[in-house]
């Protein structure tokens, strides 16, 4: 059986946390700023955990790492 690769697009996107968690960067923050309110925008900085019931599909593509 040949050894499972990681999925390169997540490891790019996704870190893995000390506690087997998921982060990573806020989706829709690249454009279209006019269209929400300023605190729509201030939740959107920083980083954020994936949702527990995506972190089982995105542990095997990110086996590796």
């Amino acid at each position: 059986m040949p050894k499972m690769k990681t999925h390169r697009a997540s490891a790019k996107r996704f870190k893995k946390t000390a506690n087997g968690g998921f982060k990573s960067a806020s989706a829709y923050t690249s454009h279209r700023f006019h269209g929400k309110t300023k605190k729509q925008r201030r939740h959107l900085r920083g980083t954020h955990m994936m949702d527990k019931t995506t972190v089982k599909t995105y542990a095997k593509l990110l086996a590796n790492i």
